[in-house]
């Protein structure tokens, strides 16, 4: 019965992120920004990351995706905020790891709430829903994977300026 309440617990701390997103909305100064699909459910992600002396200064997600993809896109926003670039890239690495079930002993501690998530490895379908918001914050951080879905704004700025 004590594991029935936890699950209840996790569950309504999931519902909470989704129904009352964190940094959910728009930044006025974003850095690195990029939006990414999930075919698969049609959830659409973009992500705005401020960056100053190398950490996440702020951060926001904005868009359309179910309850695990909203959900996890808050507790990344609260997770990553005030980190390194590096320490946001490990925290997307550990965050991957954690949810397809690689690392049974892998310590998910830096994940704040989003280790909460874990659950969702039994849910093959779901696992997407869930790494959206992380990989758009790696792609944003990395500037994209090459295909220009990420764009980094002081580059464009810069461009737009001359």
């Amino acid at each position: 019965m004590a594991l029935s309440k936890l699950d209840n617990l996790y569950r309504q701390v999931i519902l909470d992120h989704s129904a009352h997103p964190h940094h959910h909305g728009h930044l006025q100064q974003a850095t690195n920004q990029i939006e990414l699909r999930n075919p698969t459910c049609g959830d659409v992600l973009q992500v705005e990351v401020a960056l100053a002396d190398n950490k996440i200064s702020d951060i926001a997600f904005s868009g359309d995706g179910c309850t695990i993809s909203q959900a996890s896109a808050s507790m990344m926003t609260d997770a990553v905020l005030g980190k390194t670039p590096a320490e946001a890239e490990e925290m997307v690495q550990v965050f991957s790891e954690m949810i397809i079930g690689d690392q049974p002993k892998l310590d998910t501690t830096i994940l704040g709430d989003a280790a909460i998530l874990n659950g969702v490895a039994k849910f093959p379908a779901r696992i997407k829903c869930a790494t959206l918001a992380w990989k758009a914050l790696n792609n944003a951080l990395t500037n994209g994977d090459g295909k220009g879905q990420a764009h980094l704004l002081s580059q464009h700025q810069d461009r737009d300026s001359e």
